[in-house]
């Protein structure tokens, strides 16, 4: 059984900050933990905009805080996010995520799990392990 509290993450090996600042992400469950999905707690910073494609990931959130939209790059369909909203990329969605007058508090799980420290490539991806 795996057992871990944000306590625990913070500060820590799993507590991974965006080099642009827009966002930390505590990764409870990753790779090396061999559930075959990572678990998340992200936090995107209000008034910040982050560029996402994950191209080699599948990502489903569910917002437990705050207020913003994600907005499809493709069709430029925005769509606001706030406490309930859940948000699947089954597509591998190219979008924009926003965090407009607070902070967005989402849970977020990755298929294939992420194994730790990866953050946004310059093309909004994070690399395949």
């Amino acid at each position: 059984m795996i057992v871990r509290t944000l306590d625990e993450i913070l500060g820590g090996e799993r507590d991974v900050k965006a080099e642009n600042g827009n966002w930390v992400s505590r990764r409870f469950l990753l790779k090396d933990d061999g559930m075959g999905f990572s678990f998340h707690e992200t936090i995107i910073f209000a008034g910040t905009q982050t560029y996402i494609h994950y191209k080699n990931h599948l990502e489903a959130v569910y917002c437990v805080g705050g207020c913003g939209e994600i907005e499809e790059r493709d069709s430029g369909v925005v769509h606001p996010i706030k406490d309930g909203t859940m948000y699947a990329l089954n597509n591998h969605d190219p979008h924009y995520l926003r965090a407009t007058s607070e902070d967005l508090r989402l849970i977020c799980v990755f298929n294939p799990p992420l194994s730790g420290r990866e953050v946004h490539g310059e093309d909004g991806a994070y690399p395949i392990d």
